[in-house]
């Protein structure tokens, strides 16, 4: 009787692990996407963070893509000279972690 929990249990953990993965891939493409409308890693010259905004100064602010981070998610976009302040929220760390690693 009580190995029919234990199969629903695997079948939960199963799933569970998947949706995981996905996310985390869906997450390195979101990067790639939004380094590529950054205008490359080569136009990017510092990444940093505040709360749930990304700074990213560029070399050349008219090769960057901003509906394209925008439709990355991106709630705004601020630019200032050759700074971009994006805000994306939580997720914001995380980018810039990447990205500088990237560098």
């Amino acid at each position: 009787m009580y190995w029919h929990y234990v199969v629903i249990l695997i079948i939960l953990v199963l799933i569970s692990f998947i949706v995981i993965k996905m996310n985390k891939k869906d997450f390195n493409i979101k990067i790639n996407k939004l380094i590529e409308f950054l205008g490359g890693k080569d136009n990017i010259l510092d990444v940093e963070t505040n709360i749930s905004r990304l700074k990213v100064v560029v070399r050349d602010v008219s090769i960057v893509n901003k509906d394209g981070i925008q439709k990355l998610g991106a709630k705004g976009i601020v630019e200032v000279d050759n700074q971009l302040k994006i805000i994306y929220g939580p997720n914001s760390k995380q980018l810039k972690k990447f990205i500088k690693d990237l560098k």
